[in-house]
């Protein structure tokens, strides 16, 4: 067991939490909590090694044969989890770089492309409302943040590994969407629509941007359609995953109904 926080291995797992460069030297990233655990499990992640602290984990857990266990303290468990009710378990995780040409779209795929994001918790708390909402996938253009930041991963509550998420840059992002046929619509104050007077049931891609500086033109230049949520109070802008989740779930509603007309 070990029992010092001066333990090589745990300074090694301390630097993948803190160091976006050391995880993509390496490949890996640092899940922390059963529920995450068992999300990353299922969606084919390969873990390298698991740090179980017994005296705070209620039920033992049923890990893969190949991966190595490594028993800590309660003080050393302590210094590596990043927040309590984990249930005693942190764990080093290979990393994917998933790619466009990875996604298995559905016939009338509906994804979130969020462009240039910097706050890790507006990505996981999107990743949430698009696993919600049963949405294909989200994307990242020009990130601003790597997809295996510990925030984000904790803000998502699993959903990284539920909804396919690709980093990529825009140029590609918008490349992507004409060849497969896929409707932009940009979320924007200036020269759109109200996003409830939009179809989305067909193939439909969210844009959104970040909250200081919304998109650039580019996607303005390309988009099918630009969509704005009024806005009645004295503020012009909403955190970009609440906006996220009421454009996904409008676009939710739209498909139930055509469903049933249909």
């Amino acid at each position: 067991m070990i029992s010092s926080t001066q333990n090589p291995q745990i300074k090694h797992l301390l630097l993948l939490q803190q160091k976006s460069s050391q995880r993509r030297a390496e490949g890996l990233f640092v899940v922390e909590g059963r529920r995450e655990v068992e999300h990353c499990l299922a969606a084919g992640y390969q873990l390298r090694m698991a740090f179980v602290c017994e005296e705070i984990a209620e039920t033992p857990f049923s890990l893969p044969k190949a991966v190595e266990i490594v028993p800590v303290a309660r003080n050393v468990y302590e210094r590596i989890a990043y927040r309590g009710g984990t249930e005693g378990i942190v764990a080093v995780v290979e990393a994917r770089n998933a790619r466009l040409a990875d996604l298995k779209l559905s016939s009338s795929p509906l994804i979130v492309v969020l462009e240039s994001v910097e706050k890790p918790g507006n990505l996981g708390a999107v990743l949430r409302s698009a696993d919600a909402a049963g949405a294909d996938a989200v994307i990242v253009c020009d990130p601003l943040t790597d997809l295996y930041n510990p925030n984000l991963i904790r803000s998502a509550v699993g959903a990284l590994f539920t909804v396919p998420c690709v980093a990529c840059t825009t140029e590609e992002c918008i490349a992507f969407f004409k060849e497969k046929g896929i409707k932009i619509l940009t979320a924007q104050l200036q020269d759109s629509s109200l996003y409830y007077d939009t179809p989305m049931t067909g193939p439909t891609a969210i844009v959104m941007g970040t909250e200081a500086t919304g998109l650039t033109d580019l996607w303005r230049k390309e988009a099918d359609a630009h969509i704005r949520i009024p806005m009645l109070g004295r503020l012009d802008s909403l955190n970009v995953s609440v906006s996220a989740a009421i454009l996904l779930f409008e676009a939710v509603r739209q498909r139930q109904v055509y469903n049933n007309v249909k």
